[in-house]
């Protein structure tokens, strides 16, 4: 069976981590963190990855970089793959190094570009390895204080070019950076068990739903699934467009037409593609049966009612774009 895809796309930028199976270590000696950097730099020359931080830790890694040709999975292949068989061969071990494919989560690099490099940085200091940063070596930050040109593969450049547009100035703006303390929300996000699959604002959510929700949502890319509005956001989209509190959503009354009612289910399973058993259970219907009835009967009613069916059309298109038209 094929791997599920992600959503790849040219100039993305990704947070991604992977960890050694059982949590095991991945890094035994100085020669392995001096490999898996070789092959970071190497991913950068052959694929033109982006890699712009990153933090090897004892059992997983954390690296934040950008896919000018939108290829994410072809460069992680390529690192775990070929670190895992040479990992192997110098400690004389066989079978998977790592837990699994790696984890990613597709950032919106104008809001958390910044908190996200300086997170993964402060990594050996939050595990208590180290007390001042400068003493970790397997970190790009002693990439990001150098100006030899070992480092010139690190895309370095774009994130300080964040910080100042003063070149000679910017070592010290980023150890200024370096010193405040990390957002609360990102703090809170790595203490989740599941990560989110994009990070960013909602104008950024709608740019991904515009272009990935409806014309990739298949199950072989899972991850596109995480892109359909929230059951909260539908509701209250319908209740704005008929003009109707939510209370109204919940009333069944016999021999009554609800289209706000009926249209929020409607939409719910269509654009998110939740149970019949769980749209029962959010709409106060009798039974997932009840649901199905009122399925089939708006469709029916979209055949014989196109106003009907372009009210549909409006709340779906500002569903997935994210516009407030109404």
């Amino acid at each position: 069976m094929s791997r599920p895809l992600r959503i790849e796309y040219e100039g993305a930028w990704y947070h991604v981590m992977n960890r050694g199976r059982r949590s095991d270590r991945i890094f035994e000696d100085r020669s392995d963190y001096r490999l898996f950097i070789d092959l970071m730099e190497e991913i950068t020359r052959f694929w033109d990855a982006r890699i712009s931080a990153f933090s090897l830790m004892p059992n997983h890694y954390h690296m934040i970089l950008q896919t000018p040709r939108g290829n994410i999975s072809r460069c992680l292949r390529h690192l775990d793959g070929v670190y895992t068989q040479r990992f192997n061969r110098a400690h004389r071990l066989d079978g998977p190094l790592f837990r699994g494919r790696f984890k990613s989560i597709l950032i919106d690099a104008d809001s958390y570009l910044l908190q996200l490099v300086r997170y993964i940085h402060k990594n050996p200091i939050k595990a208590g390895m180290v007390n001042d940063l400068d003493q970790y070596p397997w970190s790009s930050h002693k990439g990001y204080l150098s100006k030899t040109r070992e480092w010139d593969w690190l895309h370095k450049d774009f994130v300080l070019s964040i910080l100042t547009g003063e070149k000679e100035n910017r070592v010290k703006a980023y150890r200024r950076f370096m010193k405040e303390k990390d957002s609360e929300e990102i703090e809170q996000l790595f203490k989740r068990k599941k990560w989110p699959v994009i990070l960013g604002d909602e104008e950024f959510a709608g740019w991904l739903r515009r272009r990935f929700f409806e014309q990739k949502r298949h199950p072989q890319i899972p991850e596109s699934a995480e892109l359909a509005p929230e059951l909260e956001v539908i509701k209250k989209k319908v209740c704005n467009y008929y003009r109707v509190d939510e209370s109204e959503l919940m009333k069944s009354r016999r021999g009554r037409f609800n289209e706000p009612r009926n249209m929020a289910i409607y939409l719910v399973r269509r654009l998110r593609k939740d149970g019949l058993r769980t749209i029962g259970s959010e709409f106060g219907l009798s039974g997932y049966s009840s649901a199905s009835t009122i399925l089939q009967g708006l469709e029916k009613q979209f055949l014989k009612n196109r106003r009907m069916q372009k009210r549909y059309e409006t709340l779906r298109k500002a569903l997935i774009i994210g516009q407030t038209e109404t």
